[in-house]
């Protein structure tokens, strides 16, 4: 009864993290601007929820995505049709990696970021606004995007 106990406790706490992650980290984003956007980390969990059919999987993902794209000002609900774009188009290809346990969350991280940058400056061109800078410091979420898949 206790380890029962214990279990359900440490899925209510789990639970409540990531929650807490999830409606006030985008948030934290808005006003520290070097913070990274996890767009491809979020991106994966949402395909592994729709391959694994996880409904949690995807409601925290979807949910993280929509709060930042609120919080940000940035295209409602580009990044999830980045996202599915990805996987319909690159994802199914990728299973020449399954093998490797690293390899398909780093590209389909990769794939989706750089897909979601496209995707901006596409939005940018076509409506003559500027959401996005393009720089150096676009590379920093990036790469802290691709060492939180390599450790996922």
């Amino acid at each position: 009864m206790n380890s029962r106990l214990n279990r359900y406790l440490h899925k209510f706490l789990l639970w409540i993290v990531v929650l807490v992650f999830v409606i006030f980290y985008p948030m934290l984003i808005s006003i520290y601007v070097f913070l990274p956007l996890f767009i491809g980390i979020m991106g994966y969990i949402l395909i592994l929820g729709i391959e694994q059919h996880r409904i949690s999987y995807i409601i925290v993902s979807l949910l993280y995505l929509v709060n930042m794209d609120v919080n940000l000002s940035l295209p409602f609900f580009l990044v999830t049709i980045a996202i599915l774009s990805v996987y319909l188009l690159f994802y199914p290809y990728f299973t020449h990696f399954r093998r490797c346990k690293v390899c398909t969350p780093l590209l389909t991280v990769l794939m989706i970021d750089m897909t979601y940058l496209g995707a901006l400056l596409a939005y940018d061109f076509v409506f003559q606004t500027e959401n996005i800078v393009l720089d150096d410091i676009l590379l920093y979420p990036l790469i802290v995007d691709l060492l939180v898949a390599v450790i996922l």
